[in-house]
């Protein structure tokens, strides 16, 4: 592991990039050591049990509440609000975002596609895409309504944030804490992914129930970045989300001017290669809880407010059985994305990039050709499924597209649902 960062999900860091910046018996002395100021950065209230409680002590050269007043934000793609027309049940599908030609950031770049629940009551997520090929400069983003977790597919991504730098590609993801402010600097030739924001109970790793101590997302395999400070005195904008609008306001330096911390609500990254895939070795092709990363719990046990689930690289091993994702209507609502590679379940339409949508009850599964394919192949012997990453957020509330999403974007596939109208009547009663 590189030593810019610290291991494990969850833990109690403690870093800094000056010597003797962190105090030692209080972690609000009455002076800090090089003229540092105290603050405490909570994601959770305050009484949460203890187990669950997330909050970091910074030691920072300004506090953060230096800055001028916050105004509206002028971001056309943010007054587009999830639909509130009918939505009906039908399974929708996009091409690729284009990479842009004006010079477009980060934040310029994003693009709201669906959501559900509202930041205002803590529950839900909002799922964007982004496409940008220039860095913010002297600009900085949070959201206070809830954490990023940052999915690329083209591109690698530095993201300065108060805590440290995390540098991420495709086939790795990051979460950036609810209210914590960064920076995106990218590759001269652009980058694009995916966003989900989590309005709910932050992110955790599973319980792993009776597959045992091992398998799927381990804790070690999660990097926090160590402390890393900007001392610059130079005008700036900070760009903050609050209850689904944009706000802006000026500063006359860094915010990321954190020296020291410890603490664990920390932003982290996680590269999806090192996930330890469980399947069936029998018969039948196993729920896709079984490929669940981190997890958002709800009000309801077991059910999620949102759910990261990848489909990595694996072998498939079951004698008898239709190996592919079987044909399915359930409870969750599911936004698909491919990061690369082809997706075992479509055969074409479905390119790194796109995205799918499927909510509660609406009937999805293999296209028609992996259906043929899968019901003529030999499964005497294992096949490995190589070269591909796929994800789905998942959550328990009906997902809304955005009204762009539904009419404003050319990379609409209407004509999606035609991928199943191949499918062969079977059926003969005179043959078992």
């Amino acid at each position: 592991m590189s030593t810019e960062y610290q291991s494990g999900f969850g833990n109690e860091f403690a870093t800094e990039a000056l010597p003797g910046a962190l105090p030692s018996g209080r972690n609000s002395p009455q002076r800090c050591a090089y003229g540092l100021y105290a603050e405490q950065f909570s994601g959770t209230a305050f009484t949460a049990p203890r187990h669950t409680n997330r909050r970091s002590w910074l030691y920072r050269i300004r506090p953060a509440v230096m800055h001028q007043a916050f105004q509206r934000y002028a971001h056309p793609r943010f007054d587009d609000p999830v639909t509130d027309a009918p939505l009906s049940p039908n399974q929708l599908r996009w091409d690729p975002l284009p990479l842009p030609d004006a010079a477009t950031d980060f934040v310029d770049g994003l693009v709201p596609m669906a959501g559900n629940g509202s930041p205002d009551v803590q529950s839900g997520c909002a799922i964007y895409l982004y496409a940008a090929n220039q860095p913010m400069r002297h600009r900085y983003f949070y959201s206070a309504d809830g954490e990023m977790l940052i999915v690329p597919q083209q591109g690698t991504l530095i993201l300065d944030t108060e805590l440290g730098r995390i540098r991420v590609e495709p086939q790795e993801i990051a979460v950036i804490p609810r209210g914590m402010r960064f920076r995106v600097d990218l590759p001269a030739d652009g980058a694009r992914g995916y966003v989900c924001e989590n309005f709910g109970a932050p992110f955790k790793l599973p319980d792993l129930g009776p597959i045992g101590s091992n398998g799927l997302a381990n804790s070690r395999d999660f990097q926090t970045p160590r402390a890393r400070y900007e001392d610059l005195d130079v005008d700036c904008e900070l760009v903050g989300k609050f209850l689904n609008r944009l706000w802006v306001a000026r500063m006359d330096h860094s915010p990321l001017d954190v020296v020291a911390w410890h603490g664990n609500y920390a932003p982290y990254k996680y590269d999806l290669r090192r996930f330890n895939a469980m399947g069936s070795i029998s018969f039948d092709h196993p729920d896709p809880s079984i490929f669940l990363v981190l997890h958002s719990p709800s009000e309801t046990p077991g059910t999620g407010n949102l759910d990261f689930v990848i489909f990595p690289p694996r072998w498939l091993a079951m004698q008898n059985t239709f190996r592919p994702p079987w044909f399915h209507r359930n409870v969750a609502n599911e936004f698909m994305g491919l990061i690369s590679g082809v997706y075992d379940a479509k055969s074409a339409g479905f390119v790194p990039g796109g995205s799918s949508l499927h909510n509660c009850m609406s009937g999805h599964g293999p296209d028609a050709s992996t259906v043929e394919t899968a019901i003529a192949a030999d499964t005497s012997a294992p096949v490995h499924i190589a070269g591909t990453m796929a994800f789905m957020f998942e959550t328990k509330m009906v997902i809304k597209p955005t009204r762009g999403a539904l009419s404003g974007m050319p990379s609409l596939q209407e004509d999606y649902m035609s991928c199943w109208l191949g499918l062969k009547k079977r059926f003969d009663p005179a043959r078992p």
